[in-house]
């Protein structure tokens, strides 16, 4: 029994940044609801931890919870709460932060299964077949969304996405 949960206290501790990384972007830059999914993600994978040796792929798995997680969330009623606009000071991250922004703000624009098609497929970089089998939708369906919502994406970027590729 300590064996597994020192197994388990291993996993969470390696992927809890890449899990918290992926719920910002599902969330829209929402990091207190991120950090709720990526708990209730982790307390999610816990109970099933005893049984994890069937699963071939734990990380994986625990991606699929938390896209499945974020997708119930917003089902919720109490969903619609919406963070204020300005956010709190925090350590400046390495990259462009205006691109960064524009980004997040393009996300949270879009509907949640939209947002979660483009995070598990190009951010998680997973396969059609891997991100319909999370979704629960066919793999056609994972395309034609993929594709639409990559086009909404764009057009809610419109200018400003060439203006943050000349710097």
């Amino acid at each position: 029994m300590a064996g597994k949960a020192a197994d388990f206290l291993e996993f969470a501790s390696t992927r809890t940044g890449h899990l918290f990384r992926s719920a910002c972007l599902l969330t829209g830059g929402d990091t207190h609801l991120a950090e709720d999914l990526v708990q209730e993600t982790l307390g999610r994978m816990y109970v099933v931890w005893r049984r994890i040796s069937r699963i071939d792929n734990p990380a994986a798995y625990a991606q699929t919870v938390l896209v499945r997680t974020f997708l119930s969330h917003q089902r919720r009623r109490s969903s619609g709460e919406r963070p204020v606009s300005t956010l709190p000071e925090a350590a400046a991250a390495e990259g462009d932060a205006a691109l960064r922004l524009a980004l997040l703000d393009a996300l949270s624009r879009l509907s949640p299964r939209d947002r979660a098609v483009l995070i598990l497929r190009y951010w998680e970089d997973r396969s059609i077949e891997e991100t319909s089998e999370a979704l629960r939708a066919s793999s056609s369906a994972v395309r034609t969304r993929s594709t639409r919502a990559l086009g909404r994406l764009r057009s809610l970027l419109g200018g400003s996405l060439a203006e943050f590729a000349g710097r």
